[in-house]
Order: structure tokens, then C-alpha cells, then sequence
């Protein structure tokens, strides 16, 4: 029998390590570069898709939520990305098992000033938003390392660097 939480767990720990080794590719003399005006910079890209699961995991730990206004700051340094991620990823953790197999089905709500926005299960929204959303981002990361000339680490598999 598929149990939800542990699989998730795992998937969690398991793409960490792969957000873990781009966050560690990014030189911090780039941080304010972008590809284009209407981009984030890369630094805010990256502390982006560190805290994406730990904030997410917060704002679907209420039942009702509020459309969150999200800070895109620039870090400082390499090790508050990766630090920023080490926090992240166990918050989303700690959550998921405190949700357990039954909370994780519960009804989550988006709403602004009070009209809803959107409604569905929690366990879809983890999905979508707590994992999904750092995909699609760690995929955009890579996207600016190649554009900055600097080799791309392996997602799921060697990249046209490693070979």
C-alpha cells in the first residue's frame, strides 16, 4: 500500500540533493544577473526555489490562506541559499508528517480579500506547489547557468557538462 508521507519524504531528501548541488554551481558575483529586464535576478531565483518548500509547507498548513505577498530578495552569500534550502526542506518535512495520510486529504483554500481564489485538496497542492513549483524553477536556474557559461550539474542524469 502507497503510503503518501514517506514517499513524499523521500522525494523530498532525494531532490534536495539536486537543487543542493545547482544552488552550489551559482557564483555569488552573479547574484544581481538576469537574462532579461522582466526576470528575477539569479540570486533571487535561487533563494526562491530554496525556501519554495518550507513556504509553501507554511501556507498550506492553514486551511484558510491569503494570496501571500512574496519577498524576492538577493542573498548574500552561497551558504545562506544553501542554508536557506537545509531550513526549507525539513520544515516541509516536519509538516507532511505532522499532516499525515489524513491531513494531507484535508480541503486547503486561497483566498483574496476573502474570495476565494482557489479550492482543492491539500494533497494536490503539495503536489503542484511544494514540489512542482521548485522543478520548474531549479529547470529555470539551469537555464541561467548556461546562459552565464557555467557548467550545469546533472539532474536525473549526467548533463552535456559531465559527459
Amino acid at each position: 500500500m502507497m503510503n503518501v508521507i514517506e514517499d513524499w519524504s523521500a522525494e523530498l531528501k532525494r531532490e534536495a540533493e539536486s537543487t543542493r548541488s545547482l544552488l552550489g554551481r551559482i557564483p555569488e558575483d552573479k547574484f544581481s544577473w538576469r537574462p532579461h529586464p522582466k526576470s528575477m535576478s539569479l540570486g533571487q531565483l535561487a533563494l526562491h526555489a530554496a525556501g519554495v518548500p518550507g513556504g509553501l509547507a507554511l501556507l498550506l498548513n492553514e486551511a484558510v490562506s491569503e494570496v501571500p505577498v512574496v519577498p524576492l530578495p538577493e542573498p548574500a552569500t552561497r551558504q545562506e541559499l544553501l542554508e536557506a534550502l537545509e531550513w526549507s526542506v525539513s520544515l516541509a518535512e516536519s509538516k507532511l508528517r505532522e499532516w499525515g495520510e489524513d491531513g494531507i486529504r484535508d480541503t486547503w483554500k486561497l483566498v483574496s480579500k476573502g474570495e476565494t481564489v482557489l479550492e482543492a485538496p491539500r494533497i494536490d497542492m503539495v503536489r503542484t506547489l511544494m514540489f512542482n513549483h521548485v522543478y520548474h524553477h531549479r529547470g529555470q536556474l539551469t537555464v541561467y547557468l548556461r546562459l552565464l557559461g557555467i557548467p550545469v550539474p546533472g539532474m536525473y542524469g549526467p548533463s552535456a557538462d559531465e559527459q
